[in-house]
Formats: C-alpha cells, sequence, structure tokens
C-alpha cells in the first residue's frame, strides 16, 4: 500500500506564488509516477502536473510557464511550484502516485490541499 502526505497549500493574492510537496509512503515497491490533480467547486478533478522518476514531466496547457514539477527519488517526494497564480487556480490539489511510469493515471492519492487565489 502507499500512502500520500501533501502539505503548503494556502491562500495567496493573484499574482503570487506557492509550493505543495507530497511525500509517498510504500512498502515494497518503487513509486515510479507521481503528480498533481486539482478539482475547483462544481468542476471535474483535472490533471495539472506530473513527473516520472525517468524526469518525463507533463504539464496542463492553463499551467504551463507558470507552474514546475520536480520529483526528489530517493525521498519519493514531489514538489510543485506555482507562480503567477490566478484566481481559476483555486482548488483542493490532489496528489497522486502510481507504481507504473504512466502519468495522470494515478491508483494512489493524497487527501487534498486546499489552494486559493484571492485579492
Amino acid at each position: 500500500q502507499v500512502q500520500l502526505v501533501e502539505s503548503g497549500g494556502g491562500s495567496v493574492q493573484p499574482g503570487g506564488s506557492l509550493t505543495l510537496t507530497c511525500v509517498a509512503s510504500t512498502e515494497r515497491f518503487a513509486i515510479n509516477a507521481m503528480g498533481w490533480f486539482r478539482q475547483a467547486p462544481g468542476k471535474q478533478r483535472e490533471a495539472v502536473a506530473g513527473v516520472t522518476s525517468g524526469g518525463r514531466s507533463s504539464y496542463a496547457d492553463s499551467v504551463k510557464g507558470r507552474f514546475s514539477i520536480s520529483r526528489d527519488n530517493a525521498k519519493n517526494m514531489v514538489t510543485l511550484q506555482m507562480s503567477s497564480l490566478k484566481p481559476e487556480d483555486t482548488a483542493v490539489y490532489y496528489c497522486g502516485a502510481n507504481y507504473y511510469y504512466t502519468l495522470n493515471e494515478y491508483e494512489f492519492w493524497g487527501q487534498g490541499t486546499q489552494v486559493t487565489v484571492s485579492s
């Protein structure tokens, strides 16, 4: 089984920055894909960014150039650096992970962390 613990959410003004961190604990197999989804009120959950243990990454078009995802394989940790935040980035952000190298198709999920962008 895999457990994911997220941290770093909060409130920020438009144009500000936040960093989200997620650490995965696994008993047996290596975690090869980790990433972030988000869900805003009344909307479907959507993929934000993901990264494999080999460094392959993907981003939603809406966050390209503003968000950056990185991975520390030794710590099974993924970090999402968010800058130039917009009110439409407001959502609950969920960390996901998988044993496989497939991005944005996660088997394990964190509890979610709220990000609010408002003036």
